[in-house]
């Protein structure tokens, strides 16, 4: 009995896990005769009541290992004769097979039947209380064997309900034995004869109700709240927030942990380097995603696109452009400068004799010969008209067959054929004079076989004066043709 008293009952659950290895449980049982005076097998008329407690251990997906022991009533009764009563209190080890293993059904599933098997011992008791008490004392080895369903309520707490069938190695319990008397030979001689076909041991079933509660705290290595069981990434660091799978936090889903990404907001779908940020392959700060010139060169200048600064914006990227700085809408050779088509310096936008080679303190032009200056100023004082008239002196012709003779030699010349007046008369008439006396030279110059296409005229009448009207000298002066050199 010391023994008994000592005993803590046991039973595997299928509510531990690795995390959780044991359970504690609280049996309600029922007892169910089967031997040689008849079955009380799922006979709910015959309510051998008991109770008991179990705990159980994980030990993988499959097995749980653990012992139960229950103490309640015993007995059956078929007549007034045969029947029989006491207690019974049995120690059994059980292992189950759990069909939630993650095989069958789902590991995590709530609902989870199992298979059960197990060796044990059992002792029987007298009542003293009840009439002419008939069972016979003593201890047997039990063989259960049954199957279960649990339900799990939550991580703690479930419902179980277990069937065993114990087979026993014993026939005398009942006081009933085949082919002879039993230890008890005088009960046994006034007890109706039984003869059944052939010997049966006693043995009982059980229905086991049960209240299970998981124990234990789970194993969490890292300490971020996520149990070993559940936790994907074991290893995480001590303090840095992990999600529901015990990873750390990716909040962009860039595979890289909120804690070790530089980059925590990076778009979906964007790759990125083992920091987190988005590749940049050509290293100029700006992402290849946002990038419109990835391969630019390194240690070039980009703007916000991501390509070559154009300062200019010639189409010519600065680090390329030996010009950047050329004016917009400017025509531009290769190497971003504008185009000087003469090759003397001065660029087109800019020569003023784009086609001739010429100085750049001429605006690209030529420079004037000293002999043609010499004509041209002598042109100036010797060129003269009739009083009032647009008709050339004789004495000027010398000279404007010289300008012919120039511009001849020169076919890049282009002449500018300006007329003026002295102020004496009507200014209308003086603008109109220097106009007709600038077109009789023309004339006189194309009579001399020079192009009217290379010759313009303009008259300015008094407006531009180089000497005072108030004197006769002056007025000469005034009175005059002057010509300007174009290409």
């Amino acid at each position: 009995m010391l023994f008994w008293g000592l005993v803590l009952t046991f039973q595997c659950l299928n509510a531990q896990t690795a995390d959780k290895k044991y359970a504690l449980g609280l049996n309600l049982t029922k007892s169910e005769y089967h031997g040689d005076i008849g079955s009380g097998l799922w006979d709910f008329n015959q309510n051998y009541l008991g109770g008991g407690l179990s705990l159980g251990r994980y030990f993988n997906p499959s097995f749980d290992l653990g012992l139960q022991s229950n103490f309640g009533r015993y007995g059956y009764r078929k007549d007034a004769d045969d029947n029989f009563y006491g207690y019974k209190m049995d120690l059994s080890l059980y292992g189950h097979y759990k069909l939630n293993n993650g095989y069958i059904f789902k590991e995590e599933a709530k609902l989870s039947p199992f298979l059960s098997v197990g060796a044990g011992l059992v002792s029987y008791y007298r009542s003293e209380s009840w009439p002419n008490p008939k069972i016979i004392t003593g201890n047997d080895f039990i063989f259960p064997m049954g199957a279960g369903l649990k339900y799990q309520f939550s991580d703690i707490i479930a419902l179980q309900y277990r069937y065993l069938y114990n087979f026993t190695t014993s026939d005398i319990r009942d006081e009933t034995r085949i082919g002879h008397d039993g230890p008890n030979v005088e009960a046994a001689r006034n007890r109706k004869p039984l003869y059944l076909s052939k010997k049966v041991n006693d043995a009982f079933g059980q229905h086991l109700f049960s209240v299970i509660f998981t124990l234990g705290k789970p194993k969490d290595t890292d300490k971020d709240g996520v149990s070993d069981r559940y936790d994907l990434c074991q290893a995480t660091p001590v303090g840095i927030e992990v999600d529901a799978s015990g990873c750390p936090l990716d909040n962009d889903g860039d595979g890289i942990s909120d804690y070790l990404d530089k980059c925590p907001n990076t778009p979906a779908n964007v790759i990125v380097d083992a920091s987190g940020c988005p590749t940049d392959a050509d290293q100029d700060g700006i992402p290849d995603y946002l990038d419109k010139c990835p391969n630019t060169p390194a240690n070039v200048i980009v703007d916000a696109s991501g390509c070559p600064t154009d300062t200019d914006q010639d189409g010519i990227p600065d680090y390329l452009d030996k010009c950047p700085n050329t004016p917009k809408n400017i025509a531009i050779d290769a190497t971003g400068c504008p185009i000087d088509i003469d090759m003397d310096g001065v660029p087109d936008y800019l020569d003023k004799c784009p086609n001739v080679a010429g100085l750049a303190g001429n605006k690209g032009c030529p420079e004037i010969k000293t002999e043609v200056k010499i004509i041209f100023k002598q042109a100036l004082k010797d060129v003269q008209f009739e009083s009032g008239k647009d008709v050339l002196k004789r004495t000027c012709y010398s000279v404007l067959d010289k300008v012919a003779t120039v511009l001849k030699e020169n076919p890049s010349y282009n002449l500018e054929i300006n007329g003026h007046t002295d102020s004496q008369g009507n200014d209308a008439i003086n603008l109109d004079l220097s106009q007709k006396r600038a077109n009789t030279v023309k004339d006189y110059l194309f009579m001399k076989g020079i192009d009217e296409a290379r010759m313009v005229t303009q008259g300015f009448g008094e407006t531009m004066p180089i000497a005072d009207n108030a004197t006769a000298t002056g007025r000469t002066m005034n009175r005059r043709v002057e010509f300007k050199i174009n290409f």
